[in-house]
């Protein structure tokens, strides 16, 4: 960071961010609460069969985003498995 540049780059980011929301809802209510035509909502819930991420993520709500994210404009990062495809079905998929 060069600091001479500080306030510079302090005042891009606040042009850039001024208009984001971050928010600490669950999933599905900031969705209902913010998704409308121009939105651009990015999902990232736990990885479907593995542990560790302190909160029960039930198969039915992925496949619950997939109804939503056939209405709106959605980025989700789920693992590739079976049960993600078929959640996912007749959307764009890509993998890394």
């Amino acid at each position: 960071m060069n600091l001479l540049r500080i306030e510079e780059d302090l005042s891009a980011a606040h042009l850039r961010l001024a208009r984001a929301v971050v928010e600490h809802l669950d999933w599905a209510e900031c969705i209902k609460r913010y998704g409308r035509e121009g939105t651009l909502s990015y999902l990232d819930p736990p990885y479907w069969g593995t542990a560790g991420y302190g909160c029960d993520f039930p198969l039915e709500e992925y496949y619950y985003m997939g109804e939503l994210a056939r209405t709106g404009q959605f980025v989700t990062s789920v693992n590739d498995t079976p049960e993600m495809r078929d959640a996912f079905e007749g959307l764009i998929l890509h993998t890394t």
